[in-house]
């Protein structure tokens, strides 16, 4: 029984519909730019058309066949002239993937013409480009997202191309540093069986990331991008470690808490003086620390990788961003001539403390700690020359009456009514009782944590009254006005300065020996040293209410722009260490004696090359150390994997993770994309097919 053949068969046993085309070169172009030198790019036409004729005569070009063949033909010039109009080259590879994506009907939402001609760098006349459509959809995909993975075999390009967007981007002033990174497995990244220094260490595993950036920036210009943080080349494991020793102080809403104790989730205070949750919390294990010293004498510890927010005196001149440097790369650099070469950033707002209830006013508190009498064994009496702080004090504290008695003394007597009992407590008595300030002298005064960590108008008012009592400005010719404060005692001393700090400011100590200093009454020699703080506050705080101190601070300019400088990083020994990232947008926290500091990444382009060797674990913590404004492109094939038996790949692991999550995009490259050796494309397919069988 003879079947009737089917429509399609009909249609195929017809002879294919016959066409002609015709496509003339403008004049301005020479032939030998379309056709190749010695016809190279035609003969790699004529040889992916066998079965369509095509003539060239003068700057005419026809082709004759198959219709659906001859319209490609006709496509391929067309978009081989789009490229050359550009200026830029066509080479017989370029032809051959024209060619490829022009028959492939799903890749054609971009021309060829759109692929080949999309510039991404240019060095030394060299023009970086993606080659092929998969590579252009991999460049996108780094403009539109914040994280990109890019997979795929050997010589597709990935981490070339991820170099080019970080070159670019910080061309454009887009980020302010590059980091480049890669694991060293081959060493298992314990690097100190290898001879040498760290640097010539490592540079086997990361000599691939230093060749590329080779090819895309003035050499000579690298070394001094890379001393100056602006390019930061390091193996992986160098990267994890920012960290902080488990007991160092980090300011919360509360008080100050070991970064050891905090958990994610827990408010820290950030640079704007508002609480930031804490997102992430990773120990460090034993790291070397350093003691990293300001010039007004707060200090903090840190690992030598820990990050920094400074600039210099440059940076601010020209008006250039701040810059994100590690520890160990200020070391011996910290001084420009005779100047300190770094200043740090300072809270750019009072901290924000919730408000707590106190017994006694803030302001009269201030006074009675500068100039006041609370040891309980008499009436609490208040000393001082001007009738304007008397006054304050006889407003601020309800039930009393300030009763000057003789030169400066005033004594603080309790307003009696009708059937008040003789023996009553002093409400100030009572009040100082409550605070454990009953029997305090001027050597042992102390600032209660009930106003140390509260509101910003608590603290002021608080200072203010120490300062109205015990301060006063100093002012100098041409110079902004200073203020100064002294005190007796040590611990009234730092708790001074950590009311100057919470509220932006900075302070300076020095100490006055007793011994030989003139006491200026007859009560004879000193018996403690004094502790004089010099005190800068930003502007916008008043340091006094007393009308004179205030008018003279005033009339000397106010008190100038607080500023820190790093002083000194000395070693500090090894201890327990952990970091952890904040959700503020500038990654900033306050760490002991307000200092600023941070762990993340900001406004910087970061490459995780050769990711199929991290392990689950240390892919998670590069991703969490993004910062804002910054990208990650992370490169890697996962059909070469060195890690050791039994360990997954993090790279495989982080596509079940994260595939779907928005602004994360996975970009996936193949065989076709390889743009080494054509060699290399069919090596991997070979083993591709080899792997798919013994799989099966």
């Amino acid at each position: 029984m003879t079947q009737t053949p089917t429509r399609a068969q009909q249609a195929a046993q017809q002879p294919a519909e016959r066409a002609e085309a015709r496509f003339t070169v403008p004049a301005k172009h020479p032939m030998v730019t379309v056709l190749g030198s010695g016809d190279r790019l035609l003969r790699v036409i004529e040889n992916a058309f066998p079965a369509t004729d095509i003539h060239v005569r003068g700057n005419e070009v026809s082709a004759t066949g198959d219709r659906a063949e001859v319209a490609l033909v006709q496509r391929l010039f067309d978009e081989m002239m789009l490229v050359l109009r550009t200026g830029a080259p066509m080479t017989e590879d370029a032809v051959e993937r024209s060619i490829a994506m022009l028959r492939n009907v799903e890749e054609q939402s971009e021309t060829p013409a759109e692929v080949l001609t999309q510039n991404i760098l240019s060095n030394r006349g060299r023009t970086i480009r993606p080659k092929t459509l998969n590579q252009k959809r991999y460049v996108d995909a780094i403009d539109k997202h914040t994280v990109v993975f890019g997979i795929g075999p050997a010589g597709t390009g990935k981490t070339y191309l991820a170099m080019a967007k970080a070159v670019q981007a910080l061309q454009s002033k887009q980020v302010n540093r590059i980091i480049l990174t890669r694991p060293a497995v081959e060493a298992g990244e314990r690097l100190g069986f290898l001879p040498g220094t760290l640097y010539e260490k490592i540079d086997p595993y990361l000599r691939p990331l230093y060749d590329a950036l080779h090819d895309m920036i003035d050499p000579d210009s690298i070394p001094r991008l890379m001393a100056a943080g602006t390019i930061e080349v390091a193996p992986l494991a160098y990267m994890r470690g920012r960290a902080q020793p488990v007991f160092t102080n980090v300011l919360t809403p509360d008080g100050w808490c070991p970064i050891g104790d905090l958990q994610v989730g827990d408010l820290v205070i950030g640079s704007n003086g508002e609480p930031t949750p804490v997102l992430g919390v990773y120990p460090q294990g034993e790291k070397d620390i350093y003691r990293v010293t300001a010039q007004d004498g707060s200090w903090t510890l840190c690992c030598g990788e820990h990050l920094w927010t400074v600039r210099t005196a440059s940076d601010k001149r020209r008006n250039e961003p701040w810059r994100v440097l590690e520890t160990k790369e200020m070391i011996g650099n910290l001084r420009a001539a005779h100047a300190r070469r770094y200043e740090l950033p300072m809270l750019t707002a009072p901290a924000s403390f919730p408000e707590r209830e106190v017994p006694m006013d803030p302001y009269a508190l201030g006074l009675l700690l500068g100039d006041g009498c609370l040891t309980g064994s008499t009436t609490p009496s208040f000393s001082t020359e001007d009738e304007e702080l008397a006054q304050a004090l006889d407003t601020a504290l309800p039930g009393i009456t300030v009763r000057h008695r003789s030169g400066p003394d005033h004594v603080l007597n309790r307003v009696k009514s009708p059937g008040d009992v003789v023996t009553l407590e002093n409400p100030v008595t009572r009040m100082i009782r409550e605070l454990e300030l009953i029997g305090t002298r001027s050597h042992s005064k102390f600032i209660p944590d009930d106003y140390l960590f509260n509101t910003a108008e608590v603290r002021l008012a608080v200072l203010q009254g120490l300062l109205d009592s015990d301060g006063g400005p100093v002012t100098q010719r041409d110079r902004t006005c200073r203020i100064q404060y002294s005190t007796a005692s040590i611990v009234l001393r730092d708790d001074v300065i950590a009311l100057v700090q919470s509220l932006g400011g900075v302070a300076y100590t020095r100490r006055r020996p007793a011994e030989g200093r003139e006491q200026g009454s007859a009560l004879g020699t000193h018996r403690y040293d004094s502790h004089v703080v010099d005190i800068r506050l930003p502007e916008g705080i008043e340091p006094f209410r007393l009308a004179r101190k205030r008018e003279a601070y005033h009339a000397a300019g106010g008190g100038g722009r607080p500023m820190r400088f790093i002083d000194s990083i000395e070693p500090a020994g090894r201890e327990e260490a952990v970091c952890i990232q904040v959700a503020a947008e500038d990654s900033l926290y306050v760490t002991q004696d307000y200092l600023l500091t941070h762990n993340t990444l900001n406004d910087a382009f970061i490459i995780l090359d050769e990711a199929q060797n991290t392990s689950p674990e240390q892919m998670k913590m590069f991703l969490t150390r993004l910062g804002f404004d910054s990208k990650i492109v992370i490169t890697g094939d996962i059909t070469q994997v060195d890690l050791p038996g039994g360990t997954r790949s993090g790279l495989r692991q982080v596509q079940q993770i994260l595939e779907g999550v928005e602004d994360v995009h996975f970009a996936r490259l193949t065989s076709n994309d390889v743009v080494r050796h054509k060699l290399v494309g069919r090596i991997v397919d070979a083993y591709e097919k080899y792997d798919n069988r013994e799989g099966k």
